[in-house]
């Protein structure tokens, strides 16, 4: 099986970022990972994607009444023994009676905080495994088609840039995940550094957001013998010729087919 299909890397990675990826799958999916800057790019461009849509997605509390359902579900053994034994109308059910009486008054209170927890992450999943047309709607507007894809990192390693162009277009675009600090009269160039030969610009970037630069010529071109790419902050006034400063950021470049 070809892993490295485009269709059904960008699939696999989905779901590894999702967490559904489970068992023998996963495992093979992580060794792929280990093995191939592709398949690591590709799981790191999901887990931005889900992590940008889970910061816009503003929280829901569950409605309470649902509780009892989950409860007996989740716990049947013990919530038929609790209430054998000591029924009770207090929130928290069957736990309530694993602490002492003196402090469940504040209990009562977190136990509902835990509940919420609870309700929230199987409501979550509810929604993931019924809801197979997001699903397909997030893969549409998501998948990547034929293009060459770059991540770049941070000193720290955290994700910073994101580079793409279609395999063969001219256009560069680039998604700054960090703003960048430009001193004054410092500009911020995108460079591609070619397995033998002298790096090239490809871009000068804007301090934070997105943007698109032109080619020179088309990315199948540019691109057949780059694996890496880099940022240099530099003095505006000089000639974009070369690299004269150290790279703040670098990152891999793959060919995502």
């Amino acid at each position: 099986m070809n892993y490295l299909r485009p269709e059904r890397l960008d699939a696999l990675a989905r779901d590894y970022a999702l967490g559904t990826l489970a068992g023998g799958a996963r495992r093979r999916f992580e060794t792929l990972m280990r093995d191939s800057a592709a398949v690591r790019l590709s799981a790191q461009i999901w887990q931005q994607r889900l992590s940008a849509l889970e910061a816009a997605t503003p929280p829901i509390a569950p409605p309470l009444g649902n509780w009892p359902g989950i409860q007996r579900r989740l716990f049947p053994d013990e919530h038929r023994q609790a209430a054998a034994s000591a029924p009770s109308s207090a929130p928290g059910g069957w736990w309530r009676w694993l602490i002492p009486g003196g402090a469940r008054g504040a209990a009562a209170v977190s136990g509902w905080t835990v509940v919420g927890a609870l309700a929230g992450a199987l409501a979550c999943v509810a929604v993931l495994r019924g809801s197979p047309t997001w699903m397909e709607s997030v893969q549409a507007d998501q998948a990547t088609p034929a293009s060459y894809v770059g991540l770049l990192h941070d000193a720290k390693g955290q994700p910073a840039l994101v580079a793409s162009s279609r395999r063969h277009g001219q256009l560069m675009t680039v998604r700054l995940l960090q703003p960048l600090a430009l001193p004054e009269g410092q500009v911020a160039r995108l460079w591609a550094l070619p397995d033998n030969g002298a790096p090239f610009l490809l871009a000068t970037l804007p301090a934070k957001g997105t943007a698109q630069a032109p080619l020179a010529d088309t990315s199948e071109k540019l691109f057949k013998s780059v694996r890496r790419l880099a940022v240099s902050i530099e003095p505006a006034a000089t000639a974009p010729g070369a690299p004269l400063t150290p790279f703040v950021w670098e990152g891999d470049c793959v060919k995502v087919w």
